[in-house]
């Protein structure tokens, strides 16, 4: 009887190792080797895993860019300075590379916008937006549960004391993940160097935006025939004014006829050095 539960182990153990050593020979066959070269990109990158390059998180895009599938100017994060080493280290050229920044095309706060209901449910825009259309008289507008900011790992936007989101010029990288966090499109990625924004995103009517909002545009062209530069149009679809940042040149005449004061001329960081 001993014997025999003795052979059963040693059969059993005999088995196990053979099972094992052929595992082993087996993954060593099969194993994917990773290209050095991207252990090296991936050295260069910032590492933020942000997917705003399309991809999912830096180690996809190493892949893909050792590939030859990317341009090195592709990682938004990253900027200029990383786009330049990696393409010193590809021997290729980074690409065209154009910063950009979040900007917030909404001025309807809890004070210029008011209630259509009283909204209890879960905490987030995502969730509120679902409900009747959103619980603000403009159903375009922001609902200020700051889902944008959840959604920043880069601390650059903060919800003001209005109900609505400013965004840190400063700390935004571009990334995108705020503009896909709106559930009403509010946040559009701009060229870094922008500087005058039509702070309003309403397809409504002139008449309703006037009911629903103190600061929405009501499409009256003012500003479409003060710019000289035919930088600024008002669609005749949805009576909403936007600017085409290859012309304007931020002379401010649109900002100063506006009658609702939707319009907003931002000064930048490198001005506001000089003028000091």
């Amino acid at each position: 009887m001993a014997d025999t539960i003795i052979l059963a182990i040693a059969i059993l153990g005999g088995m196990g190792l053979l099972f094992g050593f052929g595992l082993a020979y087996i993954a060593r066959k099969l194993a994917v080797t990773e290209d050095e070269k991207v252990e090296e990109i991936m050295n260069i990158l910032p590492g933020a895993d942000c997917g705003a390059c399309g991809c999912a998180g830096c180690k996809a895009f190493a892949r893909e860019l050792a590939a030859g599938k990317r341009k090195p100017s592709e990682c938004v994060v990253g900027g200029k300075e990383v786009a330049l080493k990696l393409a010193s280290l590809l021997g290729t050229e980074a690409g065209e590379f154009q910063p950009k920044v979040a900007q917030l095309f909404c001025m309807g706060g809890r004070e210029e916008s008011g209630l259509r209901f009283s909204y209890i449910g879960i905490t987030t825009c995502e969730a509120a937006n679902l409900v009747g259309g959103g619980f603000k008289k403009c159903e375009y507008g922001c609902l200020g549960f700051g889902d944008c900011v959840a959604a920043c790992q880069f601390g650059a936007l903060s919800m003001d004391e209005n109900g609505l989101p400013v965004i840190d010029r400063e700390k935004c990288v571009g990334c995108g993940a705020c503009v896909k966090a709106c559930p009403r499109g509010l946040i559009s990625l701009v060229p870094e160097d922008a500087r005058v924004f039509v702070r309003c995103s309403s397809k409504a009517s002139p008449g309703e935006v006037t009911k629903a909002c103190t600061v929405g545009c009501i499409g009256c062209r003012r500003c479409e025939k003060a710019c000289e530069y035919d930088a600024i149009h008002v669609d005749k679809d949805t009576a909403l004014a936007s600017i085409d940042y290859t012309k304007c040149t931020a002379c401010g005449a649109c900002v100063e006829v506006c009658p609702r004061k939707v319009i907003e001329i931002e000064e930048i960081e490198a001005e506001r050095s000089e003028a000091a």
